[in-house]
């Protein structure tokens, strides 16, 4: 029999790579993190950080940690060359029990998700370790590393044995590479320098999008009094100019009276990609982040689109890895990621173009962004974010509303005969979607966030009812089985007699006040009375109490789960 060094070997000490070893540890199994470099990256990359990363993070254990190092309610302004506001981007809503944006700095982020690991015994962190070999044994994984020395040279070679592997080394991925899939898309030339300087010289918070047709720029107020500045290189303008101090004072020039006296922290230049690998499995190895997936900057996704990824795999990979959940769960991972990775590749690239336009489409442009805030529908769509595609998924681990057919959803449903409250053009389901976060009260804790009562493994959660009134013996014992939470949303009113009420239930239930009715209306306007939720908080199915058992047993079916007694 193989002897396994470890459960799950990870290429890259990246923050996807580092957040997803983090999950696969918080859960109880081995990983280990191999890094060609010798230390974390030290100079900013990413800036922005959303709200479902920060659940993530929470998951993780690690948001306490991470928090100081960062600024939530980060408010975007599109402006013109005339600085005035085309858009505003400032979504209040914290549906996810977080604000939508933050800014954060992240070298000391990923100095906290590579200490995280310090926590778990089985968790292992190697830096000088370049990836050079990589076997898929049909039933494991070798992967063979390049010990480094201090000077880059090889010093010996080392392998380790793992049920799996995940690349997550970057757009040059060598895991990438070694699957032979393709890296679909495009990369614009255009160039950009990024400048950051500490003691903030401007001194206003958030984030202006310079759609200026003469140099397109983005300034961004960030944690620790760090303001960064982003400049498009024009075609004519060597990469190399940008070492010189008299260009650089230029370009800053018309941002603050005095550039020569700023202490810049960090220069770079960087050029936008826009790509896609075709496929994110093969066998057991597997792609994320910037391996699997390239996008440009413009609306801070590309971050915490790799934390996306290591959110979904990493459950699906630990339910297989405690024989919770058959090998087909992770053939759901490609087409739940990479359809949403696209998206965002593609509201980015439209981004991109609109800052990037010349004088007189930028005129054209401007026309139109005033013309469009007079109307509240048009101007809300920037303002509260909704031009970003939300991942939903439609496929994979979920169960269609209407029916209850496993693998498959459709955005949209009507209940025919089974719920008169329908509209002429269906209701939206709530399948495939993240379910909301608000603040809940239990019998033990007050004003605390949802996640923090359900856990991060399966719920099966009604409103107004015992979850367990329509679930039979045997649904009960794969409730067990799969240590599924069975929550009672109730209004706050009826939390009392609901907990009197359930304690004689054949299974324990966590009942839930809904103290500002949030959770009621969110059950009211999609017209279900119970939910399915994944770990990674994404609704698997939907349907009325009655069809629990029908729900649970689509969930089973679509997520692989393993039964009593099937042998696996």
């Amino acid at each position: 029999m193989t002897t396994y060094d470890t459960d799950v070997v990870v290429v890259g000490a990246g923050p996807v790579g580092l957040t997803l070893a983090n999950l696969i540890g918080v859960r109880g199994h081995r990983v280990t993190v191999l890094e060609a470099r010798h230390e974390l990256i030290d100079y900013p990359r990413g800036v922005g950080l959303d709200d479902e990363s920060v659940r993530t993070l929470c998951t993780a254990g690690l948001w306490q940690q991470i928090q100081p190092y960062t600024v939530p309610h980060h408010v975007v302004r599109l402006v013109n060359g005339e600085g005035r506001v085309l858009a505003t981007n400032d979504p209040g809503t914290q549906e996810f029990g977080h604000p939508r944006k933050h800014g954060f700095i992240q070298p000391l982020v990923d100095r906290e998700l590579a200490a995280g690991l310090g926590r778990f015994p089985g968790a292992a962190l190697r830096f000088g370790h370049r990836v050079v070999g990589l076997h898929d044994h049909g039933d494991h994984v070798t992967v063979t590393a390049e010990r480094l020395d201090a000077a880059g040279e090889p010093a010996g070679t080392v392998t380790v044995t793992a049920r799996y592997a995940v690349g997550c080394e970057g757009g040059s991925s060598f895991t990438r590479k070694w699957m032979g899939v393709g890296f679909e898309g495009r990369s614009p030339s255009t160039r950009w320098v990024v400048i950051d300087v500490e003691n903030d010289p401007v001194g206003t918070p958030s984030v202006y999008l310079g759609a200026d047709p003469r140099r397109p720029y983005v300034s961004i107020g960030l944690p620790q009094g760090v303001r960064r500045w982003e400049f498009m290189l024009h075609d004519d303008e060597p990469t190399e100019r940008v070492d010189d101090p008299a260009f650089v004072h230029a370009l800053l020039a018309r941002h603050v009276p005095d550039p020569a006296a700023l202490t810049v922290i960090n220069q770079r230049t960087f050029t936008h990609h826009g790509r896609v690998a075709a496929d994110f499995r093969k066998g057991r190895v597997f792609l994320a982040g910037d391996a699997a997936h390239l996008m440009p900057v413009w609306l801070g996704q590309g971050w915490n689109s790799g934390i996306r990824d290591a959110t979904n795999l990493a459950w699906k990979l630990t339910a297989v890895l405690a024989g919770d959940a058959g090998d087909a769960l992770l053939d759901t991972y490609t087409p739940e990621r990479r359809k949403h990775a696209c998206d965002m590749i593609d509201v980015n690239m439209a981004a991109g173009t609109v800052m990037k336009m010349g004088r007189f489409a930028g005129r054209l442009r401007d026309a139109s962004a005033a013309a469009l805030n007079l109307v509240p529908k048009w101007k809300s769509y920037f303002t509260e974010l909704r031009f970003k595609p939300m991942p939903r998924y439609d496929s994979g681990v979920v169960a269609d509303q209407a029916t209850l057919t496993p693998g498959r959803a459709r955005p949209g449903f009507k209940h025919g005969r089974l719920a008169p409250f329908t509209d002429s053009a269906g209701r939206l389901s709530p399948v495939g979607l993240q379910f909301i976060q608000p603040r809940v009260n239990t019998a033990t804790a007050t004003g605390v966030l949802l996640d923090e009562v359900t856990g991060a493994w399966w719920t099966l959660a009604t409103w107004g009812t015992d979850p367990t009134a329509f679930l039979s013996p045997a649904d009960l014992a794969l409730v067990r089985r799969h240590r599924v939470r069975l929550v009672s949303f109730m209004p706050e009113t009826q939390r009392a007699w609901a907990e009197e009420r359930y304690a004689a239930s054949p299974a324990p239930v966590t009942v839930v006040g809904d103290p500002d009715g949030v959770l009621k209306n969110w059950f009211d306007v999609r017209a279900c009375g119970l939910v399915i939720l994944r770990p990674d908080r994404f609704v698997a199915a939907a349907s009325l109490t009655q069809q629990a058992s029908r729900a649970l047993a689509a969930v089973v079916r679509a997520a692989s789960l393993t039964t009593e007694g099937d042998g696996r």
